[in-house]
Formats: C-alpha cells, sequence, structure tokens
C-alpha cells in the first residue's frame, strides 16, 4: 500500500468505510446510552436500581477485556468486532421487541445491560477507535492523522448522538405505553447502526498479518502481560496512566457536578462546564496532526508537560465563581487532553506488535474502566471532609507531582514517539 499524506487520507477507501461505519455506529451507542438509564428509571424511579444496572454494564467490560483482546489477536479483531457488533444488534433487536410487546421489567433491564456488557468487551479492544484494526488498514504514516479523525468523530458523536436521542424519546408523547415505544424505538435505531457498521466493517481491505504463535488461551493472556512489563517504556507510562487517570476521573464525574451546584446554577451550568470540555476534547482530537514530526521525537515530555499544565488548570478550577471561567479552563483542560488522547493511541499502535496490539490496547483501556469507579467512590468519600475547592486543588497538585516525578525518576521524558515495529 502506497504512502498516504494527510490530504490522501480521506481517499483512502478502507479508511473511510472505516470512518463512516464507526460514525454511525457510535451516533447509534448513544441511544443506548440514554434509553437504558431511561428505561430502569420509568419502571423504578430508583437511583439504586440505576446504579445496579450501570454497574452490571461496565462490570464486565473491566473484568473481561483483557480476554477480549487476547481473542482479537488471535482470531482476528475484524472478526471479533463483527461478532460482537452482530451479538449487540442481536440484543437490542431482542430488548425492542420486548418492550414493543409490553414486556418491560426491571430484570429484563437488568438481563440486557449485562448483556452488552460482555458483548462491548470483547468489541472494545478490537475497534474502539479502530485501535487494533486501523494500523492494518491504512499505512504507518497515516497513522496520527486518521487516529485524529476517528477519535474527533468519535466525539462528536458524543456531542451530537445524546441530542438525536432526545428528540427520539421524545417525540413520543407520554405515558407508559407510549415512553415503552419511544425507548424500544431508540435500541432498534441502535441495533440498525451495528448492523449497518458491520457492513462497512466487511468491505474494509486488511493488510494480511503472519500467523502469531498461540499458546492457548490463558498462556496467550499471561504472553500479552509479560509483553507490557518487558517492554520499559510501556511498562513506565502504563503505571503512569494508571496515576493520571485516578486523579483525574473522579474530580471530573463527581466533583464537577457538586461544583456546578454549589457554586454556579445548577445543571445548566453543569451542561455549560461539560459542553466546554466535549468541546474542547474534539477541538484538540482533530488538531492532533499539528507538529506531529515534532511530536514524535518528544513524545514522553510533551505527555508529561500536557499533565503538568491540567494539574495547575485543575487547582484554577477549584477557585471559580463564573460558569464562564469554569468553562474556559474545561475547554483548555479539553483540547490539551484531546491532542495527547491521539498522540497516545498512534504511539502505543507503533510500540507494539500487530500480534500483541489486541492486549495492549485492552490492558490499556482496563486501567481506565477500572480505576474510574474507585476515584469516582474515593471522590465522593473525600468530598464529605473536603470542600470542592479542595478537592479540585488536591486534584491538581497530585497529578502535577505525578507529572513532576516522573520527568525526574522515570525515563518517561526520553521516550519518542517515532518508534515504528517492522510489520507496518
Amino acid at each position: 500500500m502506497p504512502t498516504a499524506t494527510d490530504t490522501d487520507l480521506l481517499r483512502n477507501t478502507n479508511f473511510r468505510w472505516l470512518l463512516g461505519g464507526g460514525l454511525v455506529s457510535m451516533l447509534g451507542d448513544q441511544f443506548s446510552l440514554l434509553a437504558l438509564p431511561w428505561l430502569v428509571l420509568s419502571l423504578t424511579g430508583d437511583s439504586l436500581s440505576l446504579g445496579i444496572a450501570v454497574a452490571l454494564m461496565g462490570a464486565p467490560r473491566a473484568v473481561l477485556i483483557l480476554l477480549g483482546g487476547t481473542i482479537a489477536d488471535r482470531y482476528s479483531p475484524r472478526r471479533v468486532l463483527l461478532l460482537s457488533k452482530y451479538a449487540n444488534a442481536a440484543i437490542l433487536l431482542a430488548l425492542a421487541g420486548l418492550l414493543w410487546l409490553d414486556q418491560a421489567s426491571l430484570a429484563l433491564a437488568y438481563a440486557a445491560a449485562l448483556a452488552l456488557g460482555v458483548a462491548s468487551a470483547f468489541g472494545i479492544p478490537a475497534g474502539t477507535a479502530g485501535t487494533a484494526i486501523l494500523p492494518q488498514a491504512v499505512p504507518a504514516s497515516s497513522l496520527q492523522k486518521a487516529n485524529g479523525l476517528q477519535m474527533g468523530v468519535r466525539q462528536l458523536s458524543l456531542l451530537a448522538g445524546p441530542l438525536l436521542a432526545a428528540l427520539v424519546l421524545g417525540a413520543h408523547g407520554t405515558g407508559r405505553h407510549t415512553a415503552m415505544a419511544a425507548l424500544a424505538a431508540a435500541f432498534a435505531i441502535d441495533a440498525l447502526t451495528f448492523v449497518f457498521s458491520a457492513w462497512t466493517l466487511r468491505q474494509v481491505k486488511l493488510r494480511p498479518l503472519p500467523a502469531a504463535a498461540t499458546q492457548g488461551m490463558w498462556r496467550d493472556m499471561a504472553a500479552g502481560l509479560a509483553m507490557v512489563w518487558r517492554d520499559l517504556p510501556l511498562r513506565s507510562c502504563y503505571a503512569y496512566w494508571a496515576l493520571v487517570a485516578f486523579f483525574v476521573m473522579g474530580p471530573l464525574q463527581v466533583a464537577l457536578p457538586v461544583l456546578a451546584s454549589e457554586r454556579l446554577h445548577g445543571a445548566p451550568a453543569l451542561g455549560l462546564l461539560m459542553g466546554a470540555h466535549g468541546a474542547g476534547t474534539l477541538a484538540g482530537m482533530l488538531a492532533s496532526s499539528l507538529g506531529g514530526a515534532w511530536l514524535r521525537r518528544h513524545f514522553g515530555a510533551t505527555l508529561l508537560l500536557v499533565d503538568a499544565v491540567v494539574g495547575c488548570l485543575l487547582m484554577a478550577l477549584g477557585q471559580i465563581s463564573t460558569g464562564w471561567h469554569g468553562a474556559a479552563l474545561l475547554a483548555i483542560t479539553g483540547m490539551l487532553g484531546g491532542y495527547v488522547q491521539v498522540a497516545i493511541f498512534t504511539w502505543i499502535q507503533r510500540q507494539v506488535a500487530p500480534a500483541m496490539l489486541g492486549r495492549a490496547m485492552a490492558l490499556f483501556m482496563g486501567i481506565f474502566l477500572g480505576l474510574a469507579p474507585l476515584s469516582a467512590a474515593a471522590t465522593g468519600a473525600l468530598l464529605r471532609h473536603l470542600s470542592v475547592g479542595e478537592l479540585f486543588c488536591g486534584g491538581g497538585a497530585l497529578l502535577l507531582a505525578a507529572a513532576v516525578a516522573a520527568t525526574l525518576l522515570t525515563d518517561i521524558p526520553r521516550i519518542a514517539g517515532n518508534t515504528s515495529v517492522s510489520s507496518h
């Protein structure tokens, strides 16, 4: 496959199939992410029941994602992703059908949440942002740009998808029967987007990879963990990212709503803050191709510098008194985070051999899936003893300290992002 420039990337047939199918599928995901909690609340009005449903969807992802990455490496990412898409479509169509037949129940919602969580544990490492498939579909020289566009499209779907889903859910009036019909329509739409994206995925022509040696499922999984452990740059970065996830995710998920409630104007202010962060993330992802050559030479140093700046921004966020100040800080935070996120995915894709990429990405995403609830719980507990301003200042200071410590005590500042495995 010839080397493509950034301008040529959108002319790449493989990339267009991946981008178009991914956009449709990610928009569809927002329908279920909005409809499933609404189904539980419509049936029970109970926040505990909602929490159980969310946990049932999230727990299989954290527990099974490494197994999913191992299977993707053994049987090809595309095959695993296709099966995951078909499974999701079948689950959602069954759920929509039962709702149309007025068979809604809390047990049904729990079963659907658990089944969707299991299916996504296998689909995420194979296909999220094209992580395991993209290096086989586009030239290595285009990975940074391709990742930026795909992640930008994903972020755009996070902004537009809930609005489209809300229109569907709000177009059927009120009353139990009409509400269930609206929810059934939302689930059916998501199912159809899975079918469509599976069709587009089948159109992608991937470069064949050398047959990977296999030793049995559990040994293959252990081999993936051993590979990350032996690779000092990977090991150092994964450990560092675990700290970053713990210090940042809880404050943004838990303390930010508290900040909006206590200091600003409640839900409208929270919407402004989240929208600013999402828009900034989108802008950072779309700008990720800027300075690509410099970033590849100074990947580790850039990573730590950005985290140090974000730590300072989080400390400043704890001192705001108006929504616009918070929106400005979060827009900058999102922009820096989006830019670096693309660089991180591209670096991992270039650092890891294709035969191991599913496991490497599964472990990377498992860090965030596993630490997110722990960080949220710790943040909630700390807010019983600290003010929200003190919480943001503490979290930002710890992130800044982690970046400084990594600069002084590890080899991360000297990691270059121009590593490329030979099979690329």
